[in-house]
């Protein structure tokens, strides 16, 4: 089936290359690494909604490669100090202002709100690239978070976004480490991404480069539970080596 190509035909283009690419290496993460870094000349509009401390963080990181942000929450007027952090490049709206400028949307929120955000923004969001990284916690979100975990994270969030093109990454790193690591000397810290769709995950992967980090394509959506919360991987600072030794990639 074609898909629509009117809105798409930009973003498409400066990846076409990497997915016949990824295809052809099974998505071997040191092709995301040394492929993705030529591509960082054409910025990509990114929408955020949630933006706290690993959204802040995230959105900063991005926004210092070059890229366009738009932060959003229920209150823009709070991210003022956020938006002149990431300079001329970024502002403030809502969350629908963000799900409709972003050609990819970064969604950071409590996992309890991740159902919201979906019967909200979802119609806002078909065909484009979402990247999610919340976690079900049962004391914070409660019986739905079981049910994610049960279900996997990939998987559930999948249910709540649908028509997106969804890729589970940033949900095992710390907004402290994205700050401090970013672009650390020698090996870089590992970022684990699950994804079912070939150019999101390629894009993600891109943007976790620019981010200062290190992608590691371990499958799709119902693998993102092999990095979810509690698992060997999950906030322990790990290289991309130590992640897919762990988790047998």
């Amino acid at each position: 089936m074609k898909r629509k190509t009117s809105q798409r035909s930009s973003r498409r283009s400066f990846s076409k290359a990497l997915i016949v690419a990824g295809f052809s290496l099974g998505f071997n993460p040191g092709f995301f690494r040394s492929t993705t870094r030529a591509q960082t000349s054409e910025p990509l509009k990114i929408g955020i909604i949630g933006s706290g401390r690993i959204g802040g963080a995230v959105g900063l990181r991005w926004a210092e490669a070059g890229h366009q942000l738009l932060f959003s929450s229920r209150n823009p007027d709070a991210l003022t100090d956020l938006v002149n952090q990431a300079g001329a490049s970024a502002s403030a709206g809502y969350p629908a202002d963000a799900a409709t400028f972003g050609d990819i949307v970064f969604i950071a929120v409590p996992y309890a709100a991740l159902p919201q955000v979906g019967r909200d923004f979802s119609p806002l969001m078909q065909d484009k690239i979402v990247i999610e990284c919340g976690n079900p916690v049962p004391e914070r979100d409660g019986p739905m978070a079981n049910d994610a975990i049960a279900k996997g994270t990939g998987v559930a969030s999948a249910e709540f976004l649908p028509g997106v093109r969804l890729v589970r990454a940033f949900n095992a790193v710390s907004f402290v480490a994205v700050n401090r690591e970013a672009h650390r000397d020698g090996e870089l810290m590992g970022i684990p991404i699950a994804g079912d769709d070939a150019e999101a995950v390629t894009v993600t992967a891109r943007l976790i480069v620019d981010a200062g980090f290190d992608p590691v394509f371990v499958g799709g959506l119902e693998r993102a539970r092999d990095f979810d919360r509690g698992t060997n991987v999950y906030v322990k600072g790990m290289t991309a080596n130590q992640i897919r030794e762990t988790l047998g990639i």
